[in-house]
């Protein structure tokens, strides 16, 4: 019948795996052994190959299609470049690109024009004008390690502008609800042209939630490149955040709220012209039910972009921008407002980690930390 489905291979001993296909047979797949692997979908009794580069568990797999480089990070706090064109049966070239502490998610635009990070310390870095040939020679900023009641003069505070709209996206004006700072080689600022990867960092504004760090555990882009998607979570002390699974302490996860926040991506005039600056306009959000023991949870935004879908509890929420699921572009908001939930999904006998849309199917797929799998097709 249409849109079912028969399960054809299942990795094995596989945990917290990622999957990221590039082109219509080949993908990669990576796991908390520190790995990612290389399969094909003609032979999947076989890796490809199995790369090796990372120290800890690696959470994130994307592809630029523009170079044809696999881009994995991990939270060892390094995001890795693989030539996967030059490939043998012991691995592919590799080198690594950018590091920092608290690294939690990365993501590519889109365009591939610009690398998004997260962090658990509260932060989100973003790389403009993304040049994945060239490796950065940065460690992690003093900046990444500071609170976020960090002073004025540590951080360059963005103001309001009329500068141009990002192309192809829904911007406004920038305002104040973000800090940043931006680190660029002496030589771009002197040749006056704006330097490939330059690293702007976000401070982005969450809920009642002024004078604390909150941790970033999750990263989603818009399918359009419109906004980002975060899930940020109360953390009172940066040192209870652990590389390997965000283990906090006990007696603080029931305390922590946790929120699901949509932000803008707006663009504004400058701070130096050959630097460029982005900031980040709360738009929606909502607070999700803080269960399941430090767990990541992972959301995500449909295919459309009109609806998101996040874990709850033992199931799943459906999101929409308005009670019409109208494209954010056509709802946005002059202030903050929340999230409408448009259904609620129960199935689980265990707390659901992740979920995901079908590209090409009006289905939903929730995974909770049991292992068990389940499909919605919902109907509105």
């Amino acid at each position: 019948m249409p849109g079912a489905t028969r399960q054809v291979w299942q990795p094995p001993r596989a945990r917290e795996m990622f999957t990221q296909f590039l082109d219509n047979r080949l993908f990669a797949t990576c796991s908390d052994d520190t790995t990612i692997a290389l399969w094909d979908l003609r032979k999947l009794n076989n890796k490809v190959c199995t790369l090796h580069g990372h120290t800890s568990w690696v959470k994130n797999i994307e592809y630029d299609t523009n170079t044809r480089l696999l881009v994995t990070s991990g939270f060892d706090g390094n995001v890795i470049i693989w030539d996967t064109n030059r490939c043998t049966e012991d691995g592919c070239p590799h080198k690594k690109f950018f590091h920092t502490r608290f690294l939690m998610r990365m993501r590519l635009t889109p365009d591939c024009s610009k690398m998004l990070i997260s962090t658990s310390s509260g932060y989100l870095l973003i790389l403009h004008d993304l040049d994945l040939t060239k490796s950065l020679e940065v460690g992690s900023y003093p900046i990444l390690r500071a609170r976020r009641t960090t002073s004025s003069s540590d951080l360059t505070t963005s103001s309001s502008s009329s500068g141009p709209r990002v192309s192809g996206s829904p911007c406004h004006h920038s305002d104040s609800n973000s800090s940043s700072e931006k680190h660029m080689s002496r030589a771009s600022q002197r040749e006056g042209v704006s330097p490939r990867n330059s690293l702007e960092v976000l401070t982005p504004k969450v809920p009642g939630e002024r004078d604390r760090g909150n941790c970033i555990t999750s990263l989603q882009l818009h399918p359009k490149g419109w906004a980002t998607l975060l899930r940020c979570s109360s953390n009172t002390d940066d040192q209870e955040v652990r590389a390997a699974g965000l283990h906090l302490q006990q007696g603080q996860l029931n305390e922590m709220p946790c929120w699901t926040c949509v932000y803008e991506f707006q663009e504004g005039a400058p701070v130096r012209p050959v630097s460029p600056r982005c900031s980040l306009r709360l738009t929606h959000y909502i607070e999700e039910a803080n269960v399941g023991r430090g767990y990541i949870k992972e959301l995500c935004f449909s295919p459309d972009g009109r609806m998101v879908s996040s874990p709850h509890g033992y199931g799943i929420r459906l999101l929409g921008f308005d009670k019409q699921c109208s494209e954010l572009i056509d709802c946005l908001p002059k202030e903050a407002s929340p999230l409408r939930v448009i259904r609620s999904l129960y199935s689980h006998n265990d707390v659901v980690l992740t979920t995901k849309f079908s590209p090409t199917h009006c289905q939903i797929a929730s995974g909770c930390l049991s292992g068990r799998v389940s499909l919605y097709q919902p109907k509105f």
